[in-house]
Protein backbone atom coordinates (compact mmCIF):
# COMPACT_ATOMS: atom_id res chain seq x y z
CA UNK A 1 0.00 0.00 0.00
CA UNK A 2 1.19 3.71 -0.72
CA UNK A 3 1.83 6.28 2.01
CA UNK A 4 0.51 9.10 1.19
CA UNK A 5 3.01 12.10 1.05
CA UNK A 6 0.60 14.45 2.75
CA UNK A 7 0.84 15.33 5.99
CA UNK A 8 -2.41 14.70 8.23
CA UNK A 9 -1.79 17.65 10.04
CA UNK A 10 -2.65 19.71 6.88
CA UNK A 11 -6.21 18.06 6.57
CA UNK A 12 -7.74 19.97 10.01
CA UNK A 13 -8.59 23.26 8.14
CA UNK A 14 -9.37 21.98 4.48
CA UNK A 15 -13.49 22.46 3.94
CA UNK A 16 -15.72 21.55 1.05
CA UNK A 17 -18.29 24.09 0.21
CA UNK A 18 -21.72 22.21 -1.11
CA UNK A 19 -20.55 22.74 -4.68
CA UNK A 20 -17.63 20.66 -4.00
CA UNK A 21 -18.97 18.25 -2.17
CA UNK A 22 -21.32 17.99 -5.60
CA UNK A 23 -18.13 17.96 -8.18
CA UNK A 24 -16.49 15.77 -6.57
CA UNK A 25 -19.45 13.07 -5.36
CA UNK A 26 -18.20 9.77 -7.19
CA UNK A 27 -15.08 9.98 -5.11
CA UNK A 28 -16.69 10.82 -2.08
CA UNK A 29 -18.39 7.19 -2.25
CA UNK A 30 -15.30 5.16 -2.87
CA UNK A 31 -14.17 3.53 -0.07
CA UNK A 32 -10.44 3.84 -1.17
CA UNK A 33 -10.92 7.69 -1.39
CA UNK A 34 -13.69 8.93 1.20
CA UNK A 35 -13.71 12.65 2.54
CA UNK A 36 -10.49 12.12 3.84
CA UNK A 37 -9.02 10.99 0.71
CA UNK A 38 -10.32 13.90 -0.82
CA UNK A 39 -9.46 16.21 1.58
CA UNK A 40 -5.80 15.00 0.81
CA UNK A 41 -6.24 16.01 -2.67
CA UNK A 42 -7.34 19.76 -1.85
CA UNK A 43 -4.28 19.70 0.45
CA UNK A 44 -1.72 18.59 -2.23
CA UNK A 45 0.15 21.37 -4.24
CA UNK A 46 1.99 19.57 -7.63
CA UNK A 47 4.53 20.85 -10.12
CA UNK A 48 4.18 20.23 -13.32
CA UNK A 49 6.96 21.19 -15.71
CA UNK A 50 5.29 21.80 -19.25
CA UNK A 51 1.93 22.92 -20.51
CA UNK A 52 2.66 20.36 -24.05
CA UNK A 53 1.75 17.06 -24.75
CA UNK A 54 2.17 15.11 -20.99
CA UNK A 55 1.33 18.29 -19.29
CA UNK A 56 -1.93 18.96 -21.16
CA UNK A 57 -3.79 15.53 -19.69
CA UNK A 58 -1.88 16.39 -16.38
CA UNK A 59 -3.00 19.23 -15.33
CA UNK A 60 -6.96 18.78 -16.75
CA UNK A 61 -7.22 15.57 -14.98
CA UNK A 62 -5.44 16.85 -11.82
CA UNK A 63 -7.20 20.02 -11.63
CA UNK A 64 -10.72 17.45 -12.53
CA UNK A 65 -9.32 15.62 -9.57
CA UNK A 66 -9.32 18.44 -7.07
CA UNK A 67 -6.25 19.31 -6.59
CA UNK A 68 -5.61 22.19 -4.49
CA UNK A 69 -2.62 23.49 -6.03
CA UNK A 70 -0.89 23.25 -9.40
CA UNK A 71 2.02 24.77 -10.57
CA UNK A 72 3.16 25.26 -14.38
CA UNK A 73 6.01 25.51 -15.95
CA UNK A 74 6.55 26.83 -19.76
CA UNK A 75 8.00 29.04 -21.09
CA UNK A 76 6.86 28.70 -24.98
CA UNK A 77 3.86 30.14 -26.95
CA UNK A 78 1.36 28.09 -28.73
CA UNK A 79 2.06 26.71 -32.68
CA UNK A 80 -0.27 25.18 -34.64
CA UNK A 81 1.62 21.99 -34.33
CA UNK A 82 0.98 21.28 -30.80
CA UNK A 83 -2.61 21.44 -31.57
CA UNK A 84 -2.41 17.54 -32.69
CA UNK A 85 -1.69 16.57 -28.79
CA UNK A 86 -1.73 19.18 -26.46
CA UNK A 87 -5.31 19.70 -25.35
CA UNK A 88 -4.75 22.38 -23.46
CA UNK A 89 -4.77 24.73 -25.84
CA UNK A 90 -7.30 25.09 -29.07
CA UNK A 91 -7.03 26.64 -32.76
CA UNK A 92 -8.09 30.13 -30.61
CA UNK A 93 -4.80 30.23 -28.37
CA UNK A 94 -1.83 29.73 -31.44
CA UNK A 95 0.28 32.68 -30.76
CA UNK A 96 -0.41 32.87 -26.87
CA UNK A 97 1.51 32.21 -24.33
CA UNK A 98 1.03 28.54 -23.15
CA UNK A 99 0.73 28.58 -19.61
CA UNK A 100 -2.14 32.04 -19.90
CA UNK A 101 -4.16 29.22 -22.60
CA UNK A 102 -3.95 26.26 -19.48
CA UNK A 103 -5.05 28.71 -16.72
CA UNK A 104 -8.14 29.05 -18.81
CA UNK A 105 -8.44 25.72 -19.44
CA UNK A 106 -7.92 24.52 -16.22
CA UNK A 107 -10.23 27.01 -14.70
CA UNK A 108 -13.35 25.77 -16.96
CA UNK A 109 -12.25 22.27 -15.78
CA UNK A 110 -12.34 23.36 -11.87
CA UNK A 111 -12.07 27.27 -10.69
CA UNK A 112 -11.23 25.99 -7.50
CA UNK A 113 -7.44 24.95 -7.96
CA UNK A 114 -4.74 27.82 -7.36
CA UNK A 115 -2.60 27.99 -10.25
CA UNK A 116 0.78 29.15 -10.26
CA UNK A 117 2.06 30.50 -13.61
CA UNK A 118 5.98 30.09 -13.57
CA UNK A 119 7.08 31.67 -17.02
CA UNK A 120 10.59 30.41 -17.51
CA UNK A 121 12.02 27.52 -18.28
CA UNK A 122 13.23 25.08 -16.06
CA UNK A 123 17.01 25.91 -15.16
CA UNK A 124 19.80 25.22 -12.05
CA UNK A 125 19.15 28.95 -11.49
CA UNK A 126 15.59 28.64 -10.40
CA UNK A 127 15.07 25.04 -9.91
CA UNK A 128 14.96 24.61 -6.56
CA UNK A 129 12.96 27.73 -5.77
CA UNK A 130 10.39 26.25 -7.99
CA UNK A 131 10.25 22.90 -6.34
CA UNK A 132 10.77 23.30 -2.82
CA UNK A 133 7.18 25.29 -2.84
CA UNK A 134 5.30 21.21 -3.22
CA UNK A 135 4.90 17.93 -2.73
CA UNK A 136 5.63 16.53 -5.67
CA UNK A 137 6.99 17.31 -9.26
CA UNK A 138 5.44 15.49 -12.43
CA UNK A 139 8.19 16.06 -15.49
CA UNK A 140 6.17 16.40 -18.98
CA UNK A 141 9.15 17.59 -21.16
CA UNK A 142 11.11 15.59 -23.48
CA UNK A 143 14.64 17.01 -23.13
CA UNK A 144 17.46 15.74 -20.97
CA UNK A 145 18.83 19.11 -19.61
CA UNK A 146 15.12 19.38 -17.50
CA UNK A 147 14.75 15.45 -17.02
CA UNK A 148 18.31 15.69 -15.33
CA UNK A 149 17.45 18.54 -13.55
CA UNK A 150 14.03 17.68 -12.65
CA UNK A 151 15.60 14.56 -11.20
CA UNK A 152 18.67 15.99 -9.49
CA UNK A 153 17.01 18.74 -7.51
CA UNK A 154 14.05 15.97 -6.62
CA UNK A 155 16.57 14.14 -5.15
CA UNK A 156 17.87 17.04 -3.14
CA UNK A 157 14.80 17.75 -1.58
CA UNK A 158 13.22 14.66 -1.32
CA UNK A 159 10.35 15.04 -3.46
CA UNK A 160 8.85 12.51 -5.82
CA UNK A 161 9.13 12.81 -9.67
CA UNK A 162 6.56 11.26 -11.79
CA UNK A 163 8.49 10.57 -14.87
CA UNK A 164 7.21 10.06 -18.44
CA UNK A 165 8.49 9.64 -21.93
CA UNK A 166 7.12 9.87 -25.14
CA UNK A 167 8.31 8.69 -28.46
CA UNK A 168 6.09 8.05 -32.26
CA UNK A 169 4.06 5.16 -30.72
CA UNK A 170 5.65 4.22 -27.80
CA UNK A 171 5.83 5.75 -24.05
CA UNK A 172 6.67 5.13 -21.05
CA UNK A 173 6.24 5.97 -16.94
CA UNK A 174 7.78 5.31 -13.85
CA UNK A 175 8.01 7.42 -10.36
CA UNK A 176 11.59 8.11 -9.31
CA UNK A 177 11.83 8.38 -5.31
CA UNK A 178 14.72 7.51 -3.73
CA UNK A 179 14.01 8.74 -0.49
CA UNK A 180 11.02 6.44 -0.19
CA UNK A 181 13.05 3.11 -1.23
CA UNK A 182 13.22 4.06 -4.96
CA UNK A 183 15.88 4.53 -7.65
CA UNK A 184 16.16 8.15 -9.73
CA UNK A 185 16.90 8.68 -13.19
CA UNK A 186 20.31 8.64 -12.87
CA UNK A 187 19.97 4.87 -11.82
CA UNK A 188 18.81 4.16 -15.08
CA UNK A 189 20.53 6.81 -16.83
CA UNK A 190 23.74 7.99 -15.24
CA UNK A 191 24.93 10.10 -18.21
CA UNK A 192 22.94 11.44 -21.22
CA UNK A 193 22.95 9.99 -24.79
CA UNK A 194 25.30 12.19 -26.99
CA UNK A 195 23.91 14.97 -28.75
CA UNK A 196 21.55 14.30 -31.54
CA UNK A 197 21.71 10.42 -31.10
CA UNK A 198 17.86 10.62 -29.88
CA UNK A 199 15.77 12.82 -31.79
CA UNK A 200 13.34 14.59 -29.95
CA UNK A 201 9.13 14.43 -31.40
CA UNK A 202 9.53 17.41 -33.33
CA UNK A 203 12.33 15.55 -35.51
CA UNK A 204 10.95 12.29 -34.96
CA UNK A 205 7.00 13.26 -34.53
CA UNK A 206 4.24 11.22 -31.79
CA UNK A 207 0.86 9.53 -32.21
CA UNK A 208 -1.38 12.23 -31.10
CA UNK A 209 -3.37 10.48 -28.62
CA UNK A 210 0.05 9.00 -26.78
CA UNK A 211 0.43 11.50 -24.74
CA UNK A 212 -2.75 11.32 -23.42
CA UNK A 213 -2.77 7.87 -22.07
CA UNK A 214 1.36 8.33 -20.89
CA UNK A 215 -0.08 11.80 -18.77
CA UNK A 216 -3.12 10.15 -17.65
CA UNK A 217 -0.66 7.43 -16.13
CA UNK A 218 1.62 10.45 -14.44
CA UNK A 219 -1.99 11.90 -13.02
CA UNK A 220 -2.94 8.53 -11.67
CA UNK A 221 0.74 8.18 -9.78
CA UNK A 222 0.44 11.61 -8.45
CA UNK A 223 -3.18 11.36 -7.10
CA UNK A 224 -1.86 7.71 -5.42
CA UNK A 225 1.31 9.21 -3.53
CA UNK A 226 -1.52 12.09 -2.86
CA UNK A 227 -4.21 9.83 -1.07
CA UNK A 228 -2.07 6.91 -0.14
CA UNK A 229 -3.54 4.15 -2.05
CA UNK A 230 -2.52 1.34 -4.50
CA UNK A 231 0.66 0.36 -5.09
CA UNK A 232 3.13 3.12 -6.61
CA UNK A 233 5.31 2.68 -9.54
CA UNK A 234 8.19 3.38 -7.67
CA UNK A 235 10.80 0.74 -8.59
CA UNK A 236 8.43 0.09 -11.68
CA UNK A 237 8.73 0.98 -15.22
CA UNK A 238 5.60 1.17 -17.31
CA UNK A 239 6.52 0.83 -21.35
CA UNK A 240 2.92 1.28 -23.56
CA UNK A 241 3.35 -0.08 -27.34
CA UNK A 242 0.31 1.94 -29.05
CA UNK A 243 0.55 0.05 -32.29
CA UNK A 244 0.46 -3.48 -30.54
CA UNK A 245 -1.80 -2.24 -27.44
CA UNK A 246 0.33 -3.88 -24.92
CA UNK A 247 1.69 -2.82 -21.79
CA UNK A 248 5.22 -4.14 -20.55
CA UNK A 249 6.75 -3.68 -16.92
CA UNK A 250 10.51 -3.62 -15.76
CA UNK A 251 11.53 -3.62 -12.31
CA UNK A 252 14.10 -0.68 -11.59
CA UNK A 253 16.55 -0.87 -8.58
CA UNK A 254 18.51 1.86 -7.15
CA UNK A 255 22.17 1.60 -7.67
CA UNK A 256 24.31 1.70 -5.38
CA UNK A 257 27.28 3.71 -7.19
CA UNK A 258 24.73 6.30 -8.58
CA UNK A 259 26.29 9.62 -8.75
CA UNK A 260 23.17 11.63 -7.25
CA UNK A 261 21.48 8.99 -4.99
CA UNK A 262 23.96 6.23 -4.29
CA UNK A 263 25.92 5.74 -0.92
CA UNK A 264 28.86 7.82 -2.23
CA UNK A 265 27.39 9.94 -4.36
CA UNK A 266 29.56 12.57 -6.78
CA UNK A 267 26.99 15.01 -7.73
CA UNK A 268 25.71 17.41 -4.76
CA UNK A 269 24.76 20.27 -6.17
CA UNK A 270 22.95 20.69 -9.80
CA UNK A 271 25.13 21.96 -12.84
CA UNK A 272 25.01 23.45 -15.72
CA UNK A 273 22.50 21.03 -17.55
CA UNK A 274 22.89 22.42 -20.78
CA UNK A 275 26.41 21.73 -20.76
CA UNK A 276 26.06 18.63 -19.48
CA UNK A 277 24.00 17.37 -21.67
CA UNK A 278 25.41 18.61 -25.07
CA UNK A 279 29.00 17.32 -24.14
CA UNK A 280 29.06 14.28 -22.35
CA UNK A 281 31.87 13.34 -20.11
CA UNK A 282 31.94 10.04 -22.16
CA UNK A 283 32.73 12.40 -25.19
CA UNK A 284 34.08 15.01 -24.12
CA UNK A 285 36.79 14.83 -26.67
CA UNK A 286 34.28 15.66 -29.02
CA UNK A 287 34.35 19.35 -27.77
CA UNK A 288 37.69 20.13 -29.62
CA UNK A 289 36.22 19.44 -32.88
CA UNK A 290 35.68 22.19 -35.58
CA UNK A 291 32.74 23.94 -35.39
CA UNK A 292 30.12 22.89 -37.92
CA UNK A 293 30.55 25.79 -41.07
CA UNK A 294 26.48 26.60 -41.27
CA UNK A 295 24.62 29.01 -43.73
CA UNK A 296 21.49 30.84 -43.11
CA UNK A 297 18.26 30.64 -45.69
CA UNK A 298 18.81 33.91 -46.73
CA UNK A 299 22.40 33.28 -47.95
CA UNK A 300 21.18 30.48 -49.22
CA UNK A 301 18.40 32.06 -51.11
CA UNK A 302 21.29 34.34 -52.89
CA UNK A 303 22.90 31.49 -53.96
CA UNK A 304 20.39 30.07 -55.85
CA UNK A 305 18.69 33.27 -57.19
CA UNK A 306 22.70 33.86 -58.76
CA UNK A 307 22.21 29.91 -59.88
CA UNK A 308 25.83 29.49 -58.15
CA UNK A 309 26.97 25.84 -58.74
CA UNK A 310 26.51 23.99 -55.86
CA UNK A 311 24.73 20.69 -54.59
CA UNK A 312 21.37 21.26 -52.11
CA UNK A 313 21.27 18.37 -50.04
CA UNK A 314 18.09 17.37 -48.38
CA UNK A 315 18.27 14.69 -45.53
CA UNK A 316 15.20 14.44 -44.52
CA UNK A 317 13.08 11.64 -45.01
CA UNK A 318 10.74 10.99 -48.19
CA UNK A 319 7.74 11.36 -46.26
CA UNK A 320 8.74 14.81 -45.07
CA UNK A 321 9.54 15.79 -48.51
CA UNK A 322 6.55 15.09 -49.60
CA UNK A 323 4.99 17.77 -47.19
CA UNK A 324 7.39 20.64 -48.55
CA UNK A 325 11.04 21.13 -50.32
CA UNK A 326 13.36 22.86 -51.91
CA UNK A 327 12.85 22.18 -55.71
CA UNK A 328 16.65 22.72 -56.67
CA UNK A 329 17.46 19.96 -53.75
CA UNK A 330 18.50 16.85 -53.91
CA UNK A 331 17.09 13.84 -51.37
CA UNK A 332 19.31 11.74 -49.51
CA UNK A 333 17.55 10.23 -46.16
CA UNK A 334 20.49 10.72 -43.23
CA UNK A 335 20.36 6.86 -42.45
CA UNK A 336 21.35 6.20 -46.47
CA UNK A 337 24.01 9.03 -46.73
CA UNK A 338 26.35 6.37 -45.55
CA UNK A 339 26.01 3.91 -48.46
CA UNK A 340 24.95 6.78 -51.12
CA UNK A 341 28.30 9.06 -50.56
CA UNK A 342 29.16 7.45 -54.27
CA UNK A 343 26.25 9.81 -55.91
CA UNK A 344 28.30 12.66 -54.28
CA UNK A 345 31.43 14.88 -55.63
CA UNK A 346 33.77 15.63 -53.15
CA UNK A 347 35.09 18.75 -55.68
CA UNK A 348 31.32 20.08 -55.17
CA UNK A 349 30.34 22.99 -52.82
CA UNK A 350 27.40 21.63 -50.65
CA UNK A 351 24.65 22.83 -48.75
CA UNK A 352 22.45 20.69 -46.70
CA UNK A 353 19.48 20.75 -44.74
CA UNK A 354 17.14 18.92 -42.83
CA UNK A 355 13.72 20.15 -40.88
CA UNK A 356 15.56 21.78 -38.13
CA UNK A 357 19.12 22.04 -38.58
CA UNK A 358 19.91 18.78 -36.40
CA UNK A 359 20.24 16.29 -38.71
CA UNK A 360 21.94 17.99 -41.48
CA UNK A 361 24.68 18.50 -38.39
CA UNK A 362 25.31 14.96 -38.55
CA UNK A 363 25.20 14.87 -42.08
CA UNK A 364 28.20 17.18 -42.27
CA UNK A 365 29.79 15.32 -40.03
CA UNK A 366 29.98 12.31 -41.67
CA UNK A 367 30.63 14.22 -44.81
CA UNK A 368 34.11 15.49 -43.24
CA UNK A 369 35.06 12.34 -41.95
CA UNK A 370 35.03 10.88 -45.54
CA UNK A 371 36.95 13.60 -46.61
CA UNK A 372 34.65 16.38 -48.00
CA UNK A 373 35.72 19.89 -47.17
CA UNK A 374 33.60 22.19 -48.94
CA UNK A 375 29.98 21.47 -46.56
CA UNK A 376 27.46 24.20 -44.68
CA UNK A 377 24.74 23.21 -43.05
CA UNK A 378 21.53 25.37 -43.30
CA UNK A 379 20.74 27.28 -39.67
CA UNK A 380 16.77 26.18 -38.88
CA UNK A 381 16.81 23.89 -41.82
CA UNK A 382 13.20 24.07 -44.07
CA UNK A 383 10.95 25.15 -41.29
CA UNK A 384 13.46 28.78 -41.12
CA UNK A 385 12.65 28.42 -45.17
CA UNK A 386 9.21 28.34 -44.91
CA UNK A 387 9.56 31.15 -41.97
CA UNK A 388 11.84 33.76 -43.82
CA UNK A 389 11.95 32.98 -47.55
CA UNK A 390 8.64 31.01 -48.54
CA UNK A 391 5.63 31.78 -46.14
CA UNK A 392 3.43 30.04 -48.24
CA UNK A 393 5.67 26.40 -47.43
CA UNK A 394 3.62 23.90 -44.95
CA UNK A 395 4.91 23.68 -42.08
CA UNK A 396 4.81 20.63 -40.01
Amino acid sequence: MTQSIIDPSRLDKIEFSNDEIARYSRHLIMPEVTLEGQKRLKAASILCIGAGGLGSPIALYLAAAGIGRMGLVDGDVVDFSNLQRQILHGTKDVGRKKLNSARDSIREVNPNVQIDLHDTIFTSENAEELVKEYDLVIDGTDNFPTRYLSNDICVFLKKPNIYGSIFRFDGQCTVFAPHLGGPCYRCMFPEPPPPGMVPSCAEGGVLGVLPGIIGVMQAIEAIKLVMGIGESLIGRLVHFDALKLKFREFKLRRDPKCPVCGDNPTITELIDYDQFCGIPQAAAAEAAEAPIPTMTVTELKGKLDRKEKFLLLDVREPFEWDICHIEAAKLIPLGQLPSRMSELDSADDIVIHCKSGVRSGKAVRLLQEAGFGKLHNVEGGIMAWADEIDPSMPKY
